[in-house]
């Protein structure tokens, strides 16, 4: 029985000790309850699960400021159904970590996470936008939207589904990238934006985790959109564009006439040395080239990213190493075959400037005889952050070096002649 007016029962007190909103850091915490539609975008680490989770949770319990009524049909919506499981529901900041009171139970062959109370959330995945049609909900957690390979399709398909309930409700929690979905989500005025700084969640973070960040990325275009969560259009003075990156055709064939691995090494595996760009590229029987792994290693010593190139060697059933010379010299080579004497090593060297090399390649790209057999999210950031004066904040462009050098060797210099492979 209360004893005062707005006092708690036993059962309401139960219900709230322990509640996020005694935990929560005021970025978070939707004080004034929650928008129809929410976008958070948030840096790495920025506390945008943990927001989404607890969003889903006071949604199925009717909890304050989330809802004050109970939602019994949710849909969770992630780049894939493994991102969906791994990170909505079981990750650390998960809707099954995080509950309490009730505590839901996910049924893996079904799908879905299912609360005592009857609750259910279907777990899609944004690879597969029709899986959408038919179903319909009250709510929806999309996370990781700015990922989607088919972001805009599955988005329109979540409207649809949207239209169960007298206000359905929807949260996206995404790293920004300027993608045509986050810019139509910041144009829509009915979108409620929140961002979130890793800075805000630091006391929920591993000791030196910012630190090493901010060591690393602090100052560049990569930092301020995975740190602090900022929107980063592409550089006026780039030779790439994000909007024709992403609208190259995906796939690698399956018939290439020539694959190479090119390495442009670092000097050094010291800490603050540059990383060692390693891109493997192929040349298609229409003599058109396809880049078909970044396997870029940071601050690693020449063992290490020799045996990185070696294996990617290997596993690509490619033709050389492509290495550039001009701070290794004859070492390249050396440390290669020391890892496998076998593999043969082409050595080149620059007498050009970066930006005058990597032109003729940007052309080839313009020219559509250059895609990517699958989204390389950190070389394509580098390449859309590549100007005439190389990265923002003084970094090497070591990814966009390797890319220059084996589509130079594919189709403006390469004349090796072609290896016979068995894919059987």
């Amino acid at each position: 029985m209360k004893s005062w007016p707005g006092a708690l029962t036993p059962d309401e007190g139960v219900q709230v000790e322990g509640e996020w909103f005694a935990r929560a850091i005021r970025w978070q915490y939707l004080f004034l309850g929650a928008p129809d539609r929410l976008l958070v975008l948030g840096g790495r680490g920025s506390g945008k699960t943990r927001l989404g989770a607890e969003w889903v949770n006071g949604h199925v319990r009717g909890f304050a400021p989330f809802s004050l009524t109970r939602y019994g049909q949710i849909a969770l919506v992630a780049e894939t159904l493994g991102d969906a499981r791994e990170v909505m529901i079981e990750g650390p900041s998960g809707i099954a970590t995080i509950a309490r009171g009730e505590r839901p139970k996910y049924e893996a062959t079904r799908r879905r996470l299912v609360w005592p109370s009857g609750a259910v959330a279907q777990v899609f995945s944004a690879e597969d936008p029709d899986s959408l049609r038919g179903p319909q909900f009250e709510a929806v957690w999309a996370d990781e939207v700015a990922k989607w390979r088919y972001a805009e399709e599955t988005y329109d398909m979540l409207q649809f589904a949207l239209r169960l309930g007298e206000r359905p409700r929807q949260i996206i929690t995404t790293t920004p990238k300027p993608v045509p979905i986050i810019r139509r989500l910041l144009d829509d005025p009915a979108v409620t934006v929140r961002r979130l700084r890793t800075h805000d969640n630091a006391g929920n973070l591993a000791p030196g985790f910012i630190g090493e960040l901010e060591h690393r990325y602090g100052g560049t275009r990569l930092g301020r959109q995975e740190i602090d969560g900022e929107l980063i259009e592409d550089r006026p003075d780039a030779l790439w564009n994000r909007a024709a990156l992403e609208a190259l055709p995906g796939g690698a064939p399956q018939e290439l006439k020539r694959i190479v691995v090119a390495v442009d090494p670092s000097a050094t595996g010291k800490a603050r040395s540059a990383a060692c760009g390693i891109v493997v590229a192929g040349k298609t029987e229409d003599g058109n080239a396809v880049v078909l792994a970044d396997g870029t290693v940071a601050a690693a010593s020449p063992s290490e990213w020799a045996a990185k190139a070696v294996s990617l060697y290997h596993r690509y059933k490619a033709d050389c190493i492509v290495a550039e010379v001009n701070q290794g010299g004859d070492m390249v080579a050396t440390v290669v075959r020391m890892v496998d004497p076998d593999v043969p090593v082409k050595p080149v060297r620059a007498t050009r400037g970066k930006w005058v090399r990597a032109e003729p390649v940007a052309a080839l790209y313009e020219q559509g005889r250059v895609r990517h057999a699958a989204r390389l999210p950190e070389l394509e950031d580098e390449m859309c952050d590549f100007g005439p004066d190389g990265l923002s904040g003084g970094r090497s462009p070591d990814r966009v070096d390797a890319l220059v050098w084996a589509i130079t060797d594919l189709l403006i210099a390469g004349r090796g002649r072609p290896r016979v492979r068995d894919f059987a």
